[in-house]
């Protein structure tokens, strides 16, 4: 009779504390979703409660099929929450248990429906780097006046003495002349995203008859990547899906100036566990140049292509762009080169995604399953980095990275993440304002 007492009791506290677990839990998540215009998408919270929902955009959203407007909206969380993403921009939803407590954030972003060429073309890269690019230390009659100075590997030196660098040859000029006067010369740097200031004292080198202060330094930088998409409306593209790092530092490369231009495929060495496969590519036309490059993010290089050629022959018109949402488990294709400037389709499957909201350049992993191009290359390898990634007729991303020791694995980033950051979508924004 004792325990039949303290039962409910007993079973009240295991409620409320399971409550207030749940509620900690999820007030301690946000979640950023991006849509495309129309497209819909659940949230499932399962609380056998009602809440009520506040939105700080009108006209902006659809919530179980009626647009939100003005005043907060009572919901039933017994249910799946249906959000349907109804005009341009981006909201804030804020989900609040008893009108109180807040249980889920979302930020919205709803892109417009797009839709772009995919790549799979062989480009050649050529990045200037702003300033020159501190790559190693060189003795200079027994010391090394640099890196006593301070003065690190992976540095850009900006400016000598007030003076903008702008490549090695200047750079080398300014040290030798400014030497002779015996004075300390300041050295303008960008370490990561700070600025900051060095004093060094050059030395006078025998061997090379000139001032120095033992540094190794670099200006350009040259590589074969695969482009992954072109707007023909704004003719912005995006390329690789990550960003080129310096080979020497492994830091990346700040760009002062950058062009692609056509390249060709010219040998293979086959991907294996524990060793990278690579392409090896010629430019075919140093002269021709077909784009710029105004940026190297973490999710690829993105500029100007002036013109498209050889577009592919899987694709002769633009298609849809997937969100993240719309990404599935399962078969897919993808677009590359392994001889010549020939873009060839092969199988792949998405094994698993990762992850959906925070932007990364490893949001799913994809296996290659194509036996052709598994004897080809053995799988993933480097120079594929790019390649457009196609499931139900939509562009959903783009190869990024390859499993060193499974190189048939990978991972992949979405196209959502890649176009965003090329600025495509702001061109959009502007467009529909005006």
């Amino acid at each position: 009779m004792k325990f039949q007492r303290i039962l409910p009791k007993l079973l009240l506290v295991v409620f409320i504390f399971l409550l207030l677990q749940s509620v900690l839990i999820w007030h301690n998540y946000s979640q950023n979703v991006l849509l495309m215009e129309g497209e819909e998408y659940y949230v499932n919270l399962w609380y056998p409660f009602s809440a009520e929902l506040v939105c700080d955009k009108e006209d902006f959203l659809k919530i179980n099929g009626s647009i939100l407007q003005g005043d907060n909206k009572q919901i039933n969380l017994n249910n799946p929450l249906l959000v349907q993403a109804v005009n341009m921009g981006r909201a804030n939803l804020k989900i609040k248990l008893f009108g109180k407590i807040p249980i889920r954030h979302l930020t919205v972003s709803v892109l417009p429906e797009k839709k772009v060429y995919p790549g799979g073309q062989s480009i050649g890269i050529k990045l200037r780097s702003e300033g020159v690019l501190v790559v190693g230390y060189n003795e200079v009659d027994g010391r090394y006046p640099a890196k006593e100075s301070g003065i690190k590997k992976g540095d850009s030196i900006i400016a000598i003495d007030g003076i903008k660098v702008e490549g090695i040859n200047q750079a080398a000029d300014l040290i030798s002349s400014n030497g002779k006067t015996g004075k300390n010369m300041s050295f303008k740097l960008k370490r990561d995203e700070n600025q900051l200031t060095k004093e060094v004292s050059p030395i006078y080198c025998s061997n090379t008859n000139s001032y120095r202060i033992g540094l190794f330094i670099r200006d350009t930088a040259a590589g074969v990547g695969t482009l992954t998409f072109y707007d023909p409306a704004t003719k912005k593209y995006g390329a690789l899906g990550h960003v080129i790092v310096d080979i020497d530092t492994n830091t990346p490369i700040d760009i002062s100036q950058g062009e692609i231009v056509k390249a060709s495929i010219i040998n293979i060495r086959e991907g294996r566990r524990g060793h990278p496969g690579e392409k090896t590519g010629v430019f075919i036309e140093q002269k021709d140049i077909i784009g710029s490059i105004f940026k190297n993010t973490d999710f690829g290089i993105f500029g100007t292509l002036e013109k498209m050629e050889n577009k592919n022959d899987y694709n002769s018109s633009p298609i849809p762009i997937a969100s993240s949402h719309q990404v599935e488990v399962g078969p897919a294709k993808i677009l590359t080169v392994v001889k010549g400037d020939n873009v060839e389709e092969y199988d792949v499957e998405i094994q698993r995604i990762v992850n959906k909201n925070t932007p990364s350049n490893k949001g799913f992993i994809i296996n290659i399953t194509d036996k052709e191009l598994i004897g080809k290359t053995g799988g993933i390898i480097q120079g594929m980095s790019g390649s457009p990634i196609i499931q139900n007729g939509k562009i959903i991303g783009a190869i990024t990275h390859v499993f060193v020791n499974e190189p048939t694995r990978g991972y992949g980033i979405f196209i959502e993440w890649m176009l965003l950051e090329s600025g495509v979508f702001e061109e959009e924004e502007l467009k529909k304002a005006s």
